[in-house]
């Protein structure tokens, strides 16, 4: 097979487990309701159960995500990873307290007390989910690195990767287009998060107040979105020549992309309208599928935002001190040989998410309950 396509093929394998995992992180926007919108340790306790049964999820799609690009595109991961590690141990720290957090928040004599598990989850929901959006930012904005191949022959100094200064990916919390990124991932997850806590949630009044609380951040996630989207649009790209590698910048080259590419235009305004639909469908007339439309459309909305950063020629992760430093799909993937193994390895992946719609089913299937009905 024609290297080429299994580089597309992995990068868009990348791009669905990114966009699985945006809607996943609803497990993060819940843990901040414990603070936004509950009130009594008796709502708080039912938000907790209902979440404790799906964070592992989200932690083992953040995983697989990472790994993915690890196996298929690995002067990325030694790039980002290596370089910008201050970004990613934060990123790491914020989901190892959560961990945590649901092992010991009702251990009998913890040491540092129930209160300060609840503070950690609310952490790992804010400013977890937001730096995971500045990460992902970067695909698009990129950060300060150099490559130089021939370093491997340096038998003192065998590393292809250099940072270019001391931050180490904090730099990027600077550029407005990742914080933007950051705040869409977070009103994304919180508005999920509302329309699952509607759907299974048992307390009448934290239902009451989830449902006055969607009607507005969920057209905050949806004005945020199209800002994004604006924005995004209005970017100068880079545009990577195919036959020389030589790479150049083309002002709106992701908004070219989507033009030129059509498809992801189509899937994007599918994924739109479906987030119109479920969140119209609970404000109006309380929707019975509001949460998996609104899900659905979220998966189908990032998706392709996601394939653009690097498809129809464009750099992922443009170095900001080296242009011709920067990442394609060309240059920093693995060899033909590991891209077709992991290929046929991929076949598995449907059978892997029919065991994760199992295990979801068992976790929370009961009966519907007559409220939750238009």
């Amino acid at each position: 097979m024609d290297i080429s396509i299994l580089q597309h093929y992995w990068w868009a394998l990348v791009s669905l487990l990114g966009a699985l995992l945006v809607f996943l992180l609803f497990v993060q926007g819940g843990q901040t309701l414990l603070f936004f919108t509950a009130k009594t340790e008796e709502q708080k306790n039912s938000i907790i159960n209902l979440l404790g049964h799906k964070w592992g999820l989200t932690f083992t799609t953040l995983v697989t995500f990472g790994g993915a690009i690890f196996a298929s595109f690995p002067l990325y991961y030694s790039t980002s990873f290596g370089g910008a590690y201050w970004l990613w141990i934060t990123i790491l720290l914020l989901f190892v307290i959560q961990a945590v957090s649901y092992e010991y928040r009702d251990k009998a004599g913890n040491l540092l007390g129930q209160k300060t598990y609840d503070i950690f989850l609310f952490l790992n929901g804010l400013l977890g989910t937001m730096m995971l959006g500045v990460a992902v930012g970067t695909f698009f904005t990129g950060g300060a690195f150099t490559v130089n191949k021939m370093a491997l022959t340096q038998l003192n100094a065998p590393v292809i990767s250099q940072w270019a200064n001391g931050w180490h990916g904090l730099d990027a919390l600077c550029n407005p287009f990742n914080l933007l990124m950051g705040a869409g991932v977070y009103l994304a997850a919180c508005t999920l998060a509302l329309l699952f806590v509607i759907k299974w949630v048992d307390n009448v009044e934290l239902k009451a107040k989830a449902r006055k609380q969607v009607t507005f951040v969920g057209p905050a996630f949806v004005l945020g979105f199209v800002v994004l989207l604006v924005y995004l649009f209005c970017l100068t790209g880079y545009r990577s020549d195919p036959a020389t590698g030589f790479i150049s910048p083309e002002p709106h080259k992701f908004l070219h992309n989507m033009i030129q590419l059509v498809w992801p235009a189509v899937i994007l305004l599918v994924g739109v309208v479906l987030v119109l639909s479920g969140l119209a469908s609970q404000i109006l007339c309380k929707g019975k599928y509001s949460f998996w439309l609104t899900s659905a459309g979220v998966v189908l909305a990032v998706f392709p935002i996601l394939l653009c950063a690097a498809f129809n020629n464009t750099a992922y992760f443009v170095s900001t001190v080296d242009i011709q430093s920067s990442l394609t799909l060309q240059n920093s993937s693995s060899s033909r040989f590991t891209l077709t193994a992991m290929a046929y390895v991929s076949l598995l992946i449907p059978f892997v998410l029919a065991y994760i719609a199992y295990v979801w089913h068992v976790l929370t299937n009961r009966p519907e309950r007559p409220e939750e009905s238009c």
